[in-house]
């Protein structure tokens, strides 16, 4: 009687038994054999990831003004960095042997300004492996929060533990600047989730080879690491550095003096210093120069004004206002905004200081009630009306009045 030589499941027992020269095997077998596999040589190809869209910075840009509005500085600096990257990965060796370091970014600007959504953007146009992490949970190895090496479990499971493709993707780390030094002086303390993450980060962000846990850090001690290159990983850091703007009016008035220095001081746009940091600056507020120079790319991002949260929420091609007539349109429904309520909406977020983040909370708050009983309802149009949204966000502003 035919049975698997493995476990001994006869033809009836498995669905699928299938023979060899001297034995059988079924389709149980298999795909345990086939998830060992994977789990032991962590090199699941994932064909999706097999070709980079490498387009030129130009159209970079381009396609980044298609999800994100202004920030054409930014932009600029972003493409040429990624062009530079990704056309670094694909030179051959040549007689010269010159070999071009890696082009990793840092990016400076308030919440809201649009910081995780050009690196979102970038890794989608590109087709490569990518992931967010915050640098806020990370502490030293040894201390409660999680080892430095879970930036790249996180990005290899986003691979599918293609580990080629997980060497060529991007990381993005969100809340760079709460890793900053706590104190001017390292030796009083030990600073475990500051200087110290810095220093872990080092040999991630040159690149070098990383034994990482395919399964996160200390809750499988049993696991078999992965060995990961970081050498072709692009790392994009950002923060908003709260209060760095003093940091660098003080290097501004320092530098500005003698004859014509009234002159350069009124040229100095006082509402967005951001855009005059400098990695003296980052320094100033507690990166340690080892990890600035690791990170040669500085940008800033700039506030965003009425102008640009208006368009914000139409203009881009996943534009808030577009999502919210998708989602009613799937319940056939026919959503329209009368004149005056974007206005509104924008100027709520200015008032609130929440960037283009606060402009989704803000439309939660209004469309609520709308997409709980609209698609109970036999109703097929709905318009928000400016009297509705204001009545809408007033009533929870007054909540929370009471509730204080």
């Amino acid at each position: 009687m035919d049975k698997c030589s493995f476990c001994g499941r006869t033809k009836k027992e498995a669905n699928i038994l299938i023979a060899g020269l001297e034995g059988h095997i079924c389709d149980h077998c298999i795909e345990q054999a086939y998830s060992i596999m994977n789990e032991e040589l962590g090199s699941k190809k994932n064909p999706a990831f097999d070709t980079i869209n490498l387009l030129k910075p130009i159209e970079i840009k381009n396609f980044l003004d298609q999800y994100v509005i202004g920030q054409d500085m930014a932009k600029k600096i972003i493409s040429v960095a990624v062009y530079n990257h990704y056309k670094r990965l694909m030179q051959k060796p040549d007689a010269e042997d010159i070999e071009i370091e890696k082009s990793n970014i840092i990016l400076v600007g308030e919440t809201g300004t649009g910081k995780t959504l050009l690196a979102r953007t970038v890794a989608k146009m590109l087709h490569v492996p990518f992931t967010i992490v915050d640098a806020t949970v990370l502490t030293e190895a040894g201390y409660v929060g999680e080892d430095i090496e879970s930036l790249l479990t996180r990005l290899l499971q986003n691979a599918d533990y293609d580990v080629k493709a997980a060497e060529k993707g991007i990381v993005f780390i969100d809340e760079i600047d709460k890793i900053a030094r706590k104190g001017d002086n390292p030796s009083i303390t030990r600073d475990v989730s500051g200087e110290g993450v810095q220093q872990g980060l080092l040999k991630l962000l040159e690149g070098s080879i990383v034994n990482v846990p395919p399964q996160g850090g200390r809750k499988h001690p049993e696991q078999k690491m992965i060995p990961v290159d970081t050498k072709n990983i692009l790392f994009i850091c950002g923060g908003a550095f709260e209060g760095i703007e003093k940091r660098i009016a003080q290097r501004l008035n320092t530098q500005i003096v003698g004859y014509g220095a009234s002159k350069i001081r009124d040229r100095v746009d006082k509402d967005n210093l951001l855009q005059y940091i400098a990695p003296q600056d980052l320094r100033a507020f507690g990166l340690i120069p080892e990890i600035i120079g690791r990170l040669p790319i500085l940008t800033h991002l700039d506030p965003l004004d009425r102008k640009a949260l208006r368009a914000i929420l139409t203009e881009p091609r996943n534009a808030l206002v577009k999502q919210y007539i998708k989602l009613f349109k799937m319940d056939n429904i026919d959503l329209t905004f009368a004149e005056g309520v974007l206005d509104y909406i924008v100027d709520k977020a200015i008032e609130f200081k929440l960037g283009a983040r606060g402009l989704r909370s803000i439309c939660e708050t209004i469309m609520l009630d709308a997409m709980f009983d609209m698609p109970s309802e036999e109703t097929n149009e709905l318009e928000i009306t400016l009297d509705y949204a204001s009545h809408k966000l007033e009533r929870v502003n007054l909540k929370m009045l009471k509730v204080s």
